[in-house]
């Protein structure tokens, strides 16, 4: 009996020892763990709970698995047409591969320096490729508007000419925030970093800029004005073309119209004139005589004599 209960103790006495040297480790929601031996990744967790690992032997490092926000310091940077801004950068990133992270980058503080190093320099890269106005407009309907000014901006530089312009891309800050991450993407992903986003968060002009630009803001308006009173001018043009095009139809289909009645007129008058003389040709000529001293008679000033056939009926009862 007695040896069974010293047996019992040494074994509860062993449990505690065990317990004491910390095989056990929690992990909490959204963190991960790498569990080392030597040096080297044996285990990784990502589910939270209660997790094991051999004491003294094993040590355990964790890492969040949340989004990482990294903000970076406002850089001077020149654009293609070398004026300065200020642009100031923001992304957020997560650790996508935990082994490769700890080789790489091992530590949160690390990782944030190679951001640094990856986004700045990316961030630098594209701003020096594009136009100020690139970098500082967001709106895709407000760059399309502003395409004719970049064609003309980039024809004066000698980077284009008049038959390929039509093809030049304008992009914006936002497309330029895209290429910023694609570029840094590639990079930063050999140290187990996904990087989410990279956004321009903010751009600010030196002082030395803000007359210049004013003036630019000024001449794309009046450009853009100008572009619209040109486009308003050539649709009444050809609303006025149409017009005077559908005039001249309807005035030659009316024209056309009325001489076809006239001649259906005059035939038929003549039949019945022709048709009256055949049954008195007397009387007939009598009363077309009449008529013609109707129209002539009152513009007469003066009758020289009135021997004449076409005075007949005027002096001659008989119209002999």
């Amino acid at each position: 009996m007695n040896k069974l209960k010293i047996t019992f103790i040494t074994v509860i006495v062993l449990i505690m020892i065990f317990v004491l040297m910390g095989p056990f480790y929690i992990l909490e929601e959204g963190e991960l763990s790498l569990v080392l031996r030597f040096g080297k990744v044996i285990d990784k967790q990502e589910d939270a709970g209660l997790k094991f690992k051999m004491p003294f032997i094993d040590k355990v490092t964790k890492y969040s698995k949340k989004l990482q926000a990294w903000d970076g310091s406002p850089q001077v940077i020149p654009t293609k047409e070398k004026q300065f801004i200020f642009v100031d950068t923001t992304a957020r990133w997560k650790i996508d591969n935990a082994d490769l992270f700890y080789q790489k980058a091992n530590t949160f503080q690390r990782a944030h320096k190679l951001l640094d190093d990856i986004i700045n320099s990316n961030v630098t890269k594209i701003i020096t490729k594009n136009y100020l106005r690139e970098a500082v407009k967001t709106s895709e309907e407000f760059v399309k508007n502003d395409a004719q000014e970049n064609s003309n901006q980039l024809i004066d530089s000698g980077e284009t000419t008049k038959e390929d312009n039509v093809k030049a891309e304008f992009k914006g800050r936002v497309e330029l925030s895209k290429q910023m991450l694609e570029n840094a993407k590639k990079e930063i992903s050999d140290y187990g970093i996904e990087l989410i986003d990279v956004v321009i968060r903010q751009i600010k002009y030196s002082k030395d800029l803000t007359e210049s630009v004013h003036l630019r803001m000024r001449k794309e308006r009046e450009q853009i004005a100008q572009l619209y009173r040109s486009q308003g001018e050539g649709e009444r043009n050809k609303i006025l073309g149409d017009m005077e095009r559908e005039l001249r139809e309807i005035r030659s289909e009316a024209t056309k119209r009325a001489k076809e009645i006239k001649a259906e007129a005059d035939a038929k008058s003549l039949q019945i004139r022709n048709k009256a003389y055949s049954k008195d040709k007397e009387f007939a000529d009598f009363w077309m005589a009449i008529k013609q001293y109707e129209k002539l008679l009152p513009k007469m000033r003066k009758t020289l004599t009135t021997d004449p056939d076409f005075f007949k009926y005027l002096y001659n009862k008989n119209g002999k």
